[in-house]
């Protein structure tokens, strides 16, 4: 493996942080359902001094037939200093990530990272919420076993299509976490339920924080119940990006501010945001 520290332009990353590009090694790229697959990276130690929601910017391979021209930027899985290992959940959805899925065990991946800013647990948050719906789960599993590590109470609202396409279900009740789950083949997964259910969480435990990705309707869910209740919340925007170091201004998006509207990137000052000053499509 090699690693290099990216130079970038003074001022678009702080002093006391690094961007590495390095040259990871595939371990295994598997199917975990029909959707989604798994990609286990090789990684040294340098470049898994992570935060949950932080991303990478993968250098998806060529293949004849496939031929991704910028880096994809995806949401870290899983990082294990311990193990020398870094892993990323993600679905076959374009060229980029169907080039990722012929990647086979010992050839090379090309990443860059970490990159963006992270979720935060305050210290008098104790109570968590985690509410995600398909490969929106993946981003939130990094944060789900820092707050086991913290001794934080957690409840993880899974929603999917259907039962078998549910993941991390058990990733998440390993690390203590109370599991829900809602699907839309269950009819179970719709706004009005989620409310009752989240009202009811509130009600019996209380919650302190609310985290979610990616998902507007689940936003704007999430975001009244944090101003009925006073509760506080974070959001892992997705959003496509170019250079995925803040440079190129691909990835702006418009939020909520005390003075007005702000214009911030998705890629530097996220992808993770205070939930009241989100704003959906």
């Amino acid at each position: 493996m090699t690693v290099a520290v990216v130079d970038v332009t003074p001022g678009i990353v702080p002093a006391n942080e690094q961007v590495f590009e390095t040259e990871c090694q595939v371990i295994s790229n598997s199917p975990v359902n029909n959707d989604y697959r798994l990609l286990v990276l090789a990684a040294p130690a340098e470049i898994l001094n992570c935060t949950p929601g932080q991303f990478f910017h993968l250098q998806c391979p060529v293949r004849e037939g496939l031929q991704p021209y910028l880096r994809r930027p995806m949401s870290i899985y899983g990082y294990f200093p311990e193990k020398g290992e870094l892993q990323f959940l993600y679905k076959i959805a374009g060229t980029g990530t169907a080039a990722l899925a012929t990647l086979a065990p010992g050839e090379p991946l090309n990443v860059v990272g970490p990159l963006g800013q992270g979720f935060d647990i305050r210290d008098d948050w104790q109570n968590l919420l985690l509410l995600a719906r398909g490969v929106g789960l993946a981003t939130l599993a990094p944060l789900a076993l820092e707050a086991h590590k913290r001794g934080k109470t957690l409840t993880a609202i899974c929603s999917a299509r259907s039962p078998e396409m549910l993941m991390s279900i058990d990733y998440f009740r390993d690390l203590g976490a109370n599991i829900i789950t809602v699907t839309d083949s269950e009819e179970t997964s719709g706004l009005e339920n989620l409310e009752k259910l989240i009202e009811g969480l509130i009600a019996t435990n209380g919650i302190d924080a609310f985290y979610t990705c990616g998902s507007n309707r689940l936003l704007k869910l999430l975001q009244t119940l944090g101003a009925r209740h006073n509760i506080s919340g974070q959001i892992a925007l997705e959003q496509q990006m170019a250079c995925g170091l803040g440079m190129c201004q691909c990835c702006v998006r418009s939020f909520q501010s005390p003075t007005g509207i702000v214009h911030k990137r998705v890629c530097k000052e996220g992808p993770v945001f205070d939930l009241q000053e989100a704003m959906g499509w």
